[in-house]
């Protein structure tokens, strides 16, 4: 089975399945990827549906913040 032939497969398994109510798509938490201002340190921060700005604290050293 060539590539585009399983990709095809896939969309039309996924189309017979939301028809039938079987499968349910949900929108979850967005996950953020920010830089702390201080130190640099990564953080992952998760953010609820619609909204843009989150303040977290910065894993590493604390610092208290808002996403941009």
């Amino acid at each position: 089975m060539s590539k585009q032939a399983m990709r095809e497969e896939a969309e039309r398994l996924i189309r017979e399945t939301m028809e039938r109510k079987a499968l349910v798509v949900k929108q979850g938490d967005t996950r953020i990827m920010t830089t702390c201002g201080k130190c640099g340190e990564a953080n992952k921060v998760s953010a609820p549906k619609g909204v843009a700005r989150v303040s977290f604290t910065c894993k590493e050293c604390g610092h208290e913040q808002v996403t941009l």
